[in-house]
């Protein structure tokens, strides 16, 4: 997707552009300029429901934390969040602008701390989503941050649109597992990522066997880096379950992690 300056829309009359373009820009902008001191914006992203965007988004954020960067982790799934359930954290959040909750050392956003009930169905439509997306990134106090890691829903709409549209982001990750549906629905989120111009960081293939045939389909399909592979390991989602970290329990599992982290730095420098 090709980004105009409002004042070039005025200039080119070629340019068909919808009047809610304007508002779009306008948006950007103000986004762009609370986020200054937010360095690397990294989505973790899929339109396949089930692959481990949570997971790996969670463990990615606390890797990067634990190599010495400073690291924020938004859930970006607004109507059905799961981040602080696998953080085991239940602070609730009144104040405005909001302010992240600063976890084991990774400063951690979600609809479901501004819920007094996060078990509750959070039932919005489309816009609705997309207000509170424009939210969390405009109108939050980040502070100073190496990497802000967002974890999105699945699907192509709403949340994934709206960050596509108002944050300039570094790039995605996508997140994939062997079976063919999921690598076939991994693709499209590619593909949509494609369209906006914005860089495939690579893809990692979850819940592995170790051969990461989906991982490798998707980035030749993509023609982007195959990251690394997180094996099936039912420690992951017991440690998940019990609201602990597994990279912070786990030396196997963050030696996993480390080796996409790395590279995913290396790209950025």
């Amino acid at each position: 997707m090709e980004s105009y300056k409002p004042e070039d829309v005025v200039k080119n009359k070629e340019i068909d552009v919808h009047p809610s373009l304007f508002n779009v820009i306008r948006e950007k902008h103000n986004v762009e300029d609370k986020m200054l001191k937010v360095k690397h914006r990294v989505g973790v992203y899929s339109a396949k429901g089930g692959v481990g965007k949570t997971t790996v988004s969670i463990n990615l954020a606390y890797t990067l934390n634990s190599m010495g960067f400073k690291v924020g982790l938004l859930d970006a799934d607004i109507d059905c969040p799961n981040v602080t359930f696998f953080l085991g954290i239940n602070h609730r959040i009144y104040e405005y602008p909001l302010k992240p909750f600063e976890h084991n050392g990774v400063k951690v956003l979600s609809t479901a701390m501004l819920t007094d009930d996060a078990s509750k169905p959070i039932v919005w439509r489309g816009p609705l989503i997309a207000k509170m997306v424009g939210d969390f990134l405009k109108n939050t106090e980040w502070g100073e941050l190496d990497f802000l890691i967002i974890d999105l829903p699945p699907g192509t709409s709403d949340a994934p649109l709206s960050i596509m549209q108002l944050l300039n982001l570094t790039g995605f990750v996508l997140v994939t597992t062997p079976q063919h549906i999921a690598v076939v629905n991994t693709i499209r989120s590619g593909t949509m990522v494609k369209k906006f111009n914005i860089a495939l960081l690579g893809v990692v293939e979850n819940m592995s066997d170790g051969v990461a045939k989906g991982g490798k389909e998707v980035a030749e399909a993509l023609n982007c880096e195959l990251l690394g592979t997180i094996k099936k390991n039912d420690l992951i989602s017991q440690l998940s379950d019990e609201g602990k970290v597994p990279v912070l329990e786990s030396k196997e599992i963050l030696d996993e992690f480390t080796k996409i982290a790395k590279k995913i730095t290396e790209a950025e420098k």
